[in-house]
């Protein structure tokens, strides 16, 4: 499918989505999150995909917040339509494995998309935040629900309050991405561990993702019955005998994905 704002490659098992729109820092406006959408619903759908990797145009920005022009016309009244917190609720509930490479800015909704994915790893040059509050709104496509769960309530909201806008370093020790990676290494190493993932157990992989958004967003309770679920009908999994096996017999595994 063509894209007007994005540009979406597909390579053995990986998709890679661009946001192209470097003249304006890849900002995120309505015809962008509509095509996201509608990524995510051909990614889920799409069997020769198995890993979707989200990443920026340029060296400047991953996704430099929302078209600000479009903000300042928007009605009260269309904002209860929430479109781009609809396409990240989709994002999050994809059942294959995301990955954020930050390449640069990832500012607003850019930092909201990113956050949503599974796995966050940012280039050296990369500087994250919400400053919304500077717009006189706030983060409204989950950052205010998603931001504490990664960093914790007190710190998402220093973040959120201040509207601060910070690097990479510190978005690693506060476990804001997965890692920190030189700038010109960040998708060749990025590639190499959405190919890693794509080498263990895909039904593993699917359920236990399943089983630890169970706990993250219903409770302890709900996760540990999840992970019992998940773990009985791996067990049944032709996967399963073939990791098993392979382990036994010192040889890497050709898993099936049944």
């Amino acid at each position: 499918m063509a894209y007007q704002n994005l540009l979406v490659k597909l390579d053995e098992g990986i998709a890679t989505v661009t946001f192209n729109r470097p003249d304006v820092r890849n900002a995120l406006d309505p015809a962008t999150w509509s095509e996201i959408e509608e990524v995510v619903d051909d990614v889920r759908e799409n069997r020769q995909c198995q890993i979707l990797i989200f990443t920026g145009a340029g060296d400047e920005a991953f996704a430099a917040g929302t078209d600000i022009n479009w903000l300042r016309d928007r009605s009260m009244l269309a904002t209860l339509e929430a479109n781009s917190q609809q396409v990240l609720h989709k994002l999050e509930d994809l059942w294959k494995p995301t990955i954020a490479a930050v390449n640069g800015y990832a500012l607003g909704g850019g930092c909201e998309l990113a956050i949503t994915c599974d796995i966050r790893v940012a280039s050296d040059r990369a500087q994250l935040g919400q400053p919304e509050v500077r717009l006189g709104i706030l983060p409204g496509a989950g950052g205010t629900q998603r931001l504490p769960r990664l960093v914790g309530v007190s710190k998402a909201k220093e973040l959120i309050f201040s509207g601060a806008i910070i690097d990479a370093a510190e978005a690693e020790r506060i476990g804001l991405v997965n890692r920190v990676i030189p700038h010109d290494d960040l998708m060749t190493e990025t590639r190499e561990l959405a190919e890693k993932i794509m080498r263990r157990g895909p039904v593993a992989v699917r359920l236990a993702k399943a089983a630890i958004h169970a706990g993250a967003s219903i409770g302890y309770g709900a996760g540990y019955t999840s992970e019992v679920l998940a773990q009985t009908v791996l067990f049944g999994t032709e996967d399963r005998m073939e990791g098993t096996s392979a382990f036994l017999e010192r040889r890497h595994p050709e898993f099936k994905g049944r």
